[in-house]
């Protein structure tokens, strides 16, 4: 386990936060943004954040390993932030469901998982990185077909020609567009997962 560094996680996860605001100036929430993430300053998730912390990826990660795969961080943190996925997952009678995230969540979302780029590959950060780290996952993530859809077209945006094609008039309409072709809520029992797609950590 790495030691405790206060300090270091506090600038990690400021840059980050501030790296989101502006993707969020680009893609119309700015004002939104700004509340991004503020739950990684309290007490649960900052100090075992600090003492799981590595600099080039996320301290749920290293909590994970050490804390026999479960996370409190992820579990505080998920709870009380609705960009990410695992917010909209729901259990009932033994059923997995999926609610599609409602648009700004949905785009907070993606200047989220590109200001996490960003910050942790630093100088070696390439535009199709997001939608690589995307395309990786989404298959063991409780995503309705909507939402996948809708996040994956704007990360395929960003790494063919950044934030061009990334203003608010071009991403509602397309969420518009394909949220009215699926269900709101979809069942999920079952992921369908490739031993080679991606490691358990």
């Amino acid at each position: 386990m790495s030691s405790y560094h206060p300090f270091k996680h506090f600038v990690t996860i400021t840059k980050h936060r501030h790296q989101v605001i502006r993707n969020g100036f680009h893609m119309g929430i700015f004002w939104h943004a700004l509340g991004h993430d503020l739950s990684k300053y309290s007490h649960t998730e900052f100090h075992n954040s600090a003492k799981y912390y590595v600099g080039t990826s996320s301290p749920v990660f290293e909590q994970r390993k050490n804390e026999n795969m479960a996370s409190t961080v992820c579990l505080h943190h998920c709870g009380r932030n609705k960009h990410h996925w695992e917010y909209w997952a729901d259990f009932f009678r033994g059923h997995v469901l999926a609610k599609t995230m409602p648009y700004k969540y949905s785009v907070e979302y993606v200047c989220d998982v590109i200001a996490a780029s960003m910050t942790y590959s630093r100088k070696n950060f390439k535009p199709n990185m997001p939608l690589d780290y995307f395309n990786a996952r989404k298959r063991h993530y409780y995503m309705t077909e909507a939402t996948k859809q809708f996040v994956t077209w704007c990360f395929e945006q960003y790494a063919s020609s950044g934030w061009k094609n990334l203003k608010k008039k071009d991403t509602k309409k397309v969420y518009l567009e394909i949220t009215s072709k699926y269900p709101d809520v979809e069942i999920i029992d079952e992921l369908q997962y490739e031993e080679d797609l991606i490691p358990l950590i």
